[in-house]
């Protein structure tokens, strides 16, 4: 059985098989419902988007939020002509998940669980896309709401699972590294004891602003540089390893300008650039991967 909203009058129309140019043209009541369902949507969420720029705003660690609504915009800005030649073809499938996203959405609020609600307005969307346009519409939308999920910081619990693992192991890379620079080291846990002071490797420090960053950042750069699918995907994976890698190289030098340099200036001034410099290095080194993959041709497919 079909899931269309189809009726005689429908079909004999072509409403539901009309491109969306002409859907909104033949049904300017369904146009103004779904902007209006839009525009109460946003109503509900106002808090929740409201602390989610806020969290934006205060942590380094999700700064990058920023960027991915107006990459989001730009993805549906692009592909604009072919939404608008889209068949139309509403479907009530969509009802159900926007009540999914309702449901995630009030556990997320009587969970005090910020993440719930707000990966819940990605579902909700998703909810209003198929109700109202369909499942072509939704396909040809599904990278646009997928990077949504880019901005939405980690809950806190997978978070800290993530993160203390990135302290060990930055630290286990870098008290590796520091002998063969004639650092002697001893590491007690996220702990490098070095002969003139200890370097803790806090949970800041352990490379999860500059993954996260540098994951989202490779996202952006495979869209625009790369038309195989297989090689955006494998740019993205390979910005862990290189953030890693990096990050490992930043405690490295800090461990190097503590023993020979000024402790003090180390962790002052020294860290805090330093972690701008890897930063960009670590761009530079997504390039290269780039670059190298460029060697080997490989059969071009789009998102």
């Amino acid at each position: 059985m079909r899931e269309d909203f189809t009726t005689e009058n429908m079909v004999q129309d072509g409403h539901t098989q009309a491109p969306l140019s002409s859907w909104l043209s033949r049904n300017p009541p369904l146009a103004l419902a779904s902007l209006t369902i839009f525009l109460l949507v946003l109503a509900v969420y106002y808090q929740v988007l409201g602390k989610l720029l806020t969290d934006w705003w205060q942590f380094p660690d999700y700064s990058h939020g920023f960027l991915v609504p107006l990459f989001a915009a730009f993805l549906v800005w692009e592909k604009r002509k072919t939404l608008l030649a889209t068949k139309i073809t509403p479907a009530w499938s969509g009802i159900a998940v926007m009540a999914l996203g309702l449901v995630v959405l009030l556990l997320g609020i009587f969970g005090s669980e910020l993440f719930l609600s707000r990966i819940s307005l990605v579902i909700l969307l998703t909810g209003l896309v198929l109700c109202f346009g369909g499942a072509l519409l939704l396909k040809e939308l599904r990278f646009a709401l997928l990077v949504l999920l880019l901005a939405i910081p980690l809950p806190e619990i997978i978070y800290s699972q993530i993160t203390f693992p990135l302290q060990i192991l930055a630290s286990k890379l870098a008290s590796n590294l520091l002998p063969y620079f004639g650092v002697p080291v001893l590491r007690e846990g996220n702990v490098i004891e070095l002969p003139l002071m200890k370097l803790e490797v806090a949970e800041a420090c352990s490379g999860i602003r500059s993954l996260m960053s540098l994951f989202t950042l490779a996202v952006f750069y495979g869209y625009f540089m790369e038309k195989s699918v297989w090689r955006r995907v494998a740019l993205v994976l390979a910005s862990i390893p290189i953030a890693i890698a990096a990050n490992a190289v930043r405690i490295l030098g800090t461990g190097l300008c503590v023993q020979y340099w000024d402790p003090d200036k180390a962790l002052g001034f020294f860290h805090e650039f330093s972690g701008w410099v890897i930063f960009l290095v670590s761009l530079v080194c997504l390039y290269l991967v780039h670059r190298a993959m460029n060697l080997f041709p490989a059969k071009r497919r789009q998102i």
